[in-house]
């Protein structure tokens, strides 16, 4: 199950989702989205649990938890949506 973790603090990396998640079951990845520019974190990222019931059990606990001094925001991630805008700016 992919799930989106979301109010990050900025020095958070994907290790650090990983610690996290790993107290609930098996990670099998875990990535923090940065900016294609400066490199600098955007404050979100993405873990994947294989075994659902872990991850939804991950998703109830840590849902408004503290870390960082952030109180993170995790659901199921939804599907990237399609642009349907062809412009690129």
């Amino acid at each position: 199950m992919n799930i989106y973790v979301g109010n990050l603090d900025y020095k958070v990396d994907g290790n650090d989702l990983k610690d996290v998640f790993e107290d609930y079951g098996s990670v099998t990845d875990s990535k923090v989205i940065t900016d294609k520019m400066s490199g600098r974190s955007k404050g979100f990222g993405f873990v994947t649990m294989d075994d659902s019931t872990a991850a939804e059990k991950a998703i109830n606990e840590l849902n408004g938890a503290t870390y960082e001094n952030r109180e993170m925001v995790v659901n199921v991630a939804r599907e990237k949506r399609q642009s349907t805008n062809n412009s690129r700016y």
